[in-house]
């Protein structure tokens, strides 16, 4: 039989059973309904009209999300070691801002309290959790990381080479004043955002953002690339919801005993 803290752990961090899966589905309506209440709270019409039906909805949402963090925090072996773990700390950012809004009152603070109520957008990064599109996105741009990194130090360096040509070819006559101001240039039309702010007049100035502009399509595509790579050797790797009774996590091969973040038993008798 199991303990009520086993019970509540399979159901709150795991997915594989029934309950598993409504409590995420209840969740995620919460979310989805918590972040649509705080955009309407925005619209000065709709919170004259409706301020106290949004008001009363989102201390419903905080006493919700709290009672899942705490219960989060007793049916796992190291509740430390959630509590100070990425979506841990999400957790508590999307409840304080409301216990907060009770304590920091008065004109003056009127705008540090606007700033603390933008910290409930931070609800949405829970979304992930409960997706394992989004759960498996995340460890393929962690797998990629480095790869990444190089790449964003290739680039960096590839504008400010383009920047500082740019700069001597053009020069403060077309606008660019200084090579800092001629990076900027670089990224912007690199990227393909071209905000026109600042345009090359001669003509090697025009072949440089010409071929600035077509490197852009293969640079945007990179990363891209470097990140389907993994996601397509994920699909090889078998995982599941089991989440570890004692650190939490997830991500589980389907035949793993042992959890591969901290090593406790993944057996259900040993919890």
């Amino acid at each position: 039989m199991q303990t009520w803290k086993e019970r509540w752990h399979e159901i709150i961090f795991e997915a594989d059973t029934p309950a598993g899966k409504l409590f995420d589905v209840v969740l995620l309506w919460a979310i989805l309904l918590s972040i649509i209440a705080v955009s309407l709270e925005s619209v000065s019409e709709i919170k004259a009209d409706y301020g106290g039906i949004l008001y009363a909805f989102e201390w419903f949402v905080t006493i919700l999300f709290t009672i899942e963090y705490v219960l989060r925090l007793l049916t796992i072996k190291k509740p430390v070691s959630y509590a100070k773990s990425f979506f841990g700390i999400i957790d508590l950012i999307s409840i304080l801002p409301t216990y907060l809004s009770l304590i920091i009152t008065g004109a003056q603070f009127l705008m540090v309290f606007r700033v603390l109520r933008l910290l409930r957008i931070f609800r949405v990064l829970k979304l992930v959790r409960y997706t394992s599109a989004g759960a498996n996105l995340i460890i393929a741009l962690k797998a990629s990381r480095e790869k990444i990194i190089v790449f964003l130090g290739a680039v960096l360096t590839l504008v400010i080479i383009l920047g500082t040509m740019m700069y001597m070819i053009e020069g403060e006559q077309s606008g660019f004043r200084n090579i800092p101001l001629s990076i900027y240039w670089a990224i912007v039309t690199l990227t393909t955002v071209g905000y026109g702010d600042i345009t090359p007049i001669t003509v090697w100035g025009q072949f440089l953002a010409s071929a600035i502009m077509i490197i852009g399509y293969g640079v945007i595509a990179v990363p891209t690339g470097i990140v389907s790579a993994e996601m397509t050797q994920m699909k090889i790797r078998r995982t599941n919801t089991q989440a570890c009774p004692s650190c939490g996590k997830d991500g589980h091969a389907d035949d793993a005993k042992f959890c591969r973040f901290c090593g406790h038993s993944l057996e259900r008798n040993d919890l």
